[in-house]
C-alpha cells in the first residue's frame, strides 16, 4: 500500500515468475498509467516498480548564456599599456 499525502493507493502485486514473462509490458503499463507495481517472490516483496520522476525540460544550448555577460567600459582598446616583450 502506498500512502501519498493522505491518499491510500493499493499497489498491484505480481509474482516474480509472471514479471519475468511480462517484463516489458509491465514496465510500459507502469510508465503510462503511473501506478506502481510490487514484485514478490514467495509472497515476500522483492522490488517496487515505480514510474519515473518528471524530468526538467532541457534548455537550448544556443543562446543559453544570453543576458549573463556585462560589458564594463570600452571593449575595443587594450586593457593595459602596450609594452614590448623580448623573447629569449
Amino acid at each position: 500500500m502506498v500512502i501519498d499525502h493522505g491518499t491510500i493507493v493499493a499497489m498491484e502485486s505480481i509474482a516474480i515468475s509472471k514479471f519475468k514473462a511480462t517484463c516489458l509490458a509491465t514496465l510500459e503499463r507502469v510508465r503510462t498509467s503511473g501506478q506502481p507495481v510490487r514484485v514478490t517472490r514467495f509472497g515476500q516483496p522483492v522490488a517496487d516498480i515505480v514510474p519515473p520522476a518528471p524530468s526538467a525540460p532541457k534548455a537550448a544550448w544556443m543562446g543559453s548564456l544570453r543576458g549573463s555577460l556585462a560589458f564594463d567600459g570600452d571593449i575595443v582598446v587594450p586593457s593595459t599599456e602596450l609594452t614590448r616583450w623580448d623573447a629569449v
